[in-house]
């Protein structure tokens, strides 16, 4: 077993990133900032974590005083950053959300378990940080000040989030298995019943639920015309295409607990190895296009005409990210983001499974 001491040992000589140290130990990354509760902080390179609470009750509230920020929200395939303020806030039992232009978010609290005050000690200054994590230690969401974030906001909001009695060993609960693609073809004539039906995309998690599906399987059984299976490596030709039309977009990334969402166009796309890379000055995606086993444009009818996404799946059947056209006034039709969907080369259904 891994003491305290030989990870934050191990932390100090790795120089790698938080989540593949963790993942090198074999520990979850909530385990691995717990190790760091109480350290201290005398030299750079020095890290120490605070226990917090994790309710986002508690939490989002506050998050205003911090000014502008950059939150960051990740899947294990895509790492998606924003930089703006937090605004309005509304609490809900099952799905709570922040509002704004720059930092809009979607949050289902009963995943929220853990959350930490982390600072760490680099030569350019200090990096604070709120990090925030699920049942089973992996991340939700990460806050990070800026340096033109309020830091006099910084220690009263810590010391009002804090708990007591830290300890520095956390036992999260077992990672449970990706669920998979689950569709029953007998149904299949209700779903696309359903599907017709619906007048909000918010209708489609209720129908699959109804039927006993989920996103991916109803996804494989629906077919022509509302879904069609796309190559998957095209997705990085898509994001250069999208910054160079200059079509504006709604890019959701999430996890269990957390969605984050840009609004607005992308500009600056940059392949590095198996990353696809946007680094925009308050919006920067980190895509592994390797990734990315199955991709689907989908129609979902709506009061306002058709929705339609770009949708993609890891190979355990994960969702990755799902992109929708934003529309620039009532009257756009989306054409541009239609034809950049329309370009995207099919695969059969059997290449996707």
């Amino acid at each position: 077993m891994r003491t305290v001491q030989s990870i934050r040992d191990f932390r100090k000589a790795s120089g790698k990133r938080q989540r593949d140290m963790a993942a090198e130990l074999g520990l979850s990354e909530a385990a691995f900032v717990a190790a760091h509760i109480g350290a201290a902080l005398d030299v750079p390179g020095d890290y120490a974590a605070s226990p917090i609470t994790a309710h986002p009750d508690e939490v989002m509230p506050l998050l205003p005083d911090l000014g502008e920020v950059m939150t960051l929200t990740r899947n294990g395939s895509c790492v998606h950053e924003r930089v703006g303020r937090f605004g309005t806030y509304k609490a809900g039992s099952h799905a709570a959300m922040v509002l704004g232009r720059e930092i809009d978010t979607r949050i289902f609290p009963k995943y929220w378990a853990y959350g930490f005050a982390v600072t760490e000690l680099r030569p350019e200054g200090p990096r604070r940080s709120l990090q925030f994590y699920d049942l089973y230690g992996e991340a939700l969401q990460k806050i990070y000040l800026l340096a033109q974030s309020q830091l006099a906001a910084w220690q009263p909001l810590v010391d009002r989030l804090r708990l007591p009695d830290p300890a520095t060993e956390l036992a999260p609960l077992p990672l449970p298995a990706p669920e998979g693609p689950k569709g029953d073809p007998a149904k299949r004539p209700a779903l696309i019943a359903g599907w017709q039906e619906m007048t909000d995309t918010h209708q489609f998690n209720r129908l699959t639920h109804r039927l006993g599906m989920n996103r991916l399987g109803a996804y494989r059984m629906a077919g022509h015309p509302f879904v069609r299976a796309v190559d998957p490596a095209s997705v990085g030709g898509w994001l250069r295409d999208l910054s160079m039309a200059g079509q504006k977009v709604i890019f959701f990334v999430g996890n269990r607990g957390h969605i984050q969402i840009h609004w607005g166009a992308i500009r600056t796309v940059r392949p590095l190895g198996p990353w696809l890379n946007v680094l925009d000055e308050r919006f920067n995606l980190h895509l592994r296009g390797d990734h990315i086993a199955e991709c689907y444009v989908v129609e979902k009818p709506t009061r306002r005409g058709l929705a339609v996404s770009l949708e993609a799946f890891d190979a355990a059947g994960e969702l990755i990210f799902q992109c929708f056209g934003e529309r620039e006034s009532d009257s756009d039709d989306l054409a541009q983001w239609h034809h950049l969907l329309d370009a995207l080369p099919s695969c059969s259904a059997e290449a996707a499974e």
